[in-house]
Order: structure tokens, then C-alpha cells, then sequence
């Protein structure tokens, strides 16, 4: 049965406008992402990290010609722009807040205005400032919350609420979030050691449950070992943060039974991993 293309406002993003002759190499030498190579009129996925490597700030970069759009937390939008302002030195860029709402679109794969998510397709489109397109069934943002989460993709804003998280744990390394090609950029020098290395043991992991969903934070056990936790999630489904090395067997939270999830765009671990 054909679903209808729905679409919802996503009043927990907003938009940051970054001007400038300079925006390109300004942006280059900080985010996870290469914006020198990128074309204007196109979306991408990444983050900026701190020195450490760590996940701080998730983003999507809108290039244009004359400088860029960048979608944030709404809840992080100020503090992002404070810190951009601290890296600005003597570029020729400016950094301000813009009005332009965030949008969603999915059950479609094209429409005037929107562009395709770049962390994976079935996310279907994001738009800025876009009218709701005609034959649109208007949904809210728990239902896209819904989506994501049907799909198995973190929401790093939610699920690593603070600098704790590498962003290869929220995935970013699997969603396009990373450019490993692109040379130095914030965190580099981690996130390329624990690539090339392989010493990722987190992982963030869509789970199934009955009832509400456990408070965050919640231990996730294999019988007395903790094997992660729960991130955010709705009734049914939520986010975990799993040890990939403990995820088979029996898993439970708050008493119930917990089942991993795991999403058909990841490879799965090489079974009978040893626990260290």
C-alpha cells in the first residue's frame, strides 16, 4: 500500500547563516566535513568536535555561493554561534541567526524546495524556509522522531547531549558524517586514529522494548554486566548506547527485556567477539 508523503515542521532545529568570501576555509578547518569540494545548492551531514574529539555539535552544511546555512539544535544555536565567533579570528565571514524554519519531508523522494537527507535516503528530505507542498499530509515532529527511529539513526542533539561521545559511537563514520580525505579539521587526529585502528567498542543501537520507554540513562544489563545504556526513544523504540561486545544473549533495562534492533545500512559485528 502506498503511503502518503508527510510532512513536519522541526521546531527543534534551527538555522545558522555563515556569509562571507571566507566561509569555505573557515568552515574547512573545523568541521567533520569537506565544504571545499562542496557544490552549492547541496546538503551535507557533520559535526564540529572538540580538540579532544569528541561530539559537540551536530550539523547540516546548505552551501550557496556567497556562504552557507547550517542546521543545529535549536537549544544549541547560540552557544554555536558564540564558539564560531571565538575560531573567527580574521576571516572575512559573518555569523548570525537566520528565521528560516527547518523542515522534513518523507514518504517522497523529490519535491520542489526540499533536498535529500545525506545520512541515508530513506530519511527522505529536509527544507529550509519551504512551504508545506501540495498533497502533503501534515504530521508532527514525534512522528518524524518516529521515522528516524524506525530507521535506526541516533539523533547526536538528543543522544549525546554532552561532549562524552565520539562521533564514530553515534555512527556519524556510517551517515556521511565524516570525511576522512579531507585533512586536519577539529578532533581530527582522534576520530582518523579510531578509524583506522578499529577500536570502536560503542555503539549507538536502535532497541525494542514493551511499555514506555526507560528513563535516560537507564543500565541496559546482560545478566549482571552492563552492556550500555538507553538514550531517547519513544514508546516501544528507542536509542541505546551498546557495547558491541555484549549485545548478544539476554538483555535487560529496569527489569524488561530489551532486543536489539539492528538496522539493515549497518554490518553487524563479527559474532563470538571476545569480551575484554
Amino acid at each position: 500500500m502506498t503511503q502518503s508523503p508527510l510532512f513536519a515542521a522541526l521546531t527543534s532545529r534551527a538555522v545558522i547563516a555563515v556569509e562571507g568570501p571566507d566561509w569555505r576555509t573557515f568552515l574547512q578547518g573545523l568541521l567533520t566535513q569537506d565544504v571545499e569540494g562542496q557544490a552549492a545548492g547541496t546538503l551535507r551531514f557533520g559535526a564540529l568536535l572538540t580538540p579532544q574529539g569528541r561530539l559537540l555539535y551536530d550539523l547540516f552544511i546548505l552551501a550557496g555561493e556567497s556562504g552557507c546555512l547550517l542546521d543545529v539544535a535549536a537549544d544549541h544555536r547560540n552557544a554555536l554561534i558564540q564558539r564560531l565567533t571565538l575560531y573567527r579570528l580574521r576571516a572575512k565571514i559573518t555569523i548570525s541567526a537566520s528565521p528560516l524554519a527547518v523542515a522534513a519531508l518523507w514518504n517522497t523522494d523529490q519535491s520542489e524546495g526540499f533536498l535529500p537527507d545525506p545520512r541515508l535516503s530513506a530519511l527522505g528530505l529536509r527544507g529550509y524556509g519551504a512551504d508545506r507542498p501540495a498533497g502533503t499530509v501534515l504530521a508532527t515532529e514525534d512522528d518524524h522522531q518516529a521515522h528516524r527511529l524506525s530507521i535506526g539513526v541516533p539523533d547526536p542533539a538528543n543522544d549525546a547531549p554532552s561532549d562524552t561521545t565520539y562521533p564514530i559511537e553515534a555512527n556519524f563514520d556510517l551517515l556521511n558524517g565524516i570525511d576522512f580525505k579531507k585533512g586536519c579539521f577539529v578532533g581530527q587526529e582522534t576520530t582518523s586514529r579510531m578509524k583506522r585502528r578499529g577500536t570502536i567498542k560503542t555503539r549507538m543501537i536502535p532497541i525494542r522494548f514493551d511499555g514506555p520507554t526507560p528513563a535516560f540513562g537507564a543500565e541496559i544489563l546482560k545478566g549482571d554486566l552492563r552492556a550500555g545504556q538507553v538514550l531517547s526513544g519513544q514508546d516501544g523504540r528507542a536509542m541505546a548506547s551498546m557495547r558491541l561486545d555484549r549485545m548478544a544473549g539476554t538483555l535487560t533495562s529496569d527489569g524488561r527485556p530489551i532486543q536489539i534492533d539492528w538496522p539493515s545500512w549497518m554490518e553487524p559485528p563479527a559474532a563470538g567477539d571476545p569480551e575484554p
